[in-house]
């Protein structure tokens, strides 16, 4: 890749650039996400006492990737638990290793503060399966939504 990467916290300066990649990733999962709800989001990112959390990855000044997570606690661990919710590049950036880095960035993460695990979910069809088994073995969880 030409042009150094780093990935780091979300700041108050990457708001049009993260809306940018927010809207090019809910357009991939052809979601709708209301404008207040994606406004919360943003400000929640932002709020060192809430427990979801974002991470950027930027290239030469352009943040072209981001991650969301949410930390919870659980029932069979002590420690916090990682739930890595949204992940994406800008396709002009794939193939980079952009998408990995974000990945092992919380993998330290997680070893530095000590929380007890990673995971995330994804449509079956999606093509960045192909890192994620690099990461991990799916398992046999199926996942059964209820919406209000």
């Amino acid at each position: 890749m030409s042009g150094a990467l780093l990935i780091r916290d979300v700041t108050p300066a990457d708001r049009d650039a993260w809306f940018r990649l927010w809207a090019a990733y809910n357009a991939f999962y052809e979601a709708s996400v209301a404008p207040q709800v994606s406004e919360r989001t943003w400000q929640r990112m932002l709020d060192e006492n809430a427990p979801l959390f974002g991470r950027v990855a930027e290239v030469e000044g352009r943040v072209v990737g981001f991650c969301l997570c949410v930390l919870h606690e659980g029932t069979w661990v002590e420690t916090p638990i990682c739930y890595l919710e949204d992940l994406f590049v800008d396709p002009a950036y794939r193939g980079r290793g952009i998408g990995r880095r974000l990945i092992e960035d919380l993998i330290a993460l997680a070893r530095s503060r000590g929380w007890s695990r990673l995971y995330w979910h994804t449509r079956e069809s999606n093509p960045a399966r192909k890192l994620y088994d690099e990461f991990a073995t799916a398992d046999d969880f199926v996942r059964y939504r209820l919406q209000f």
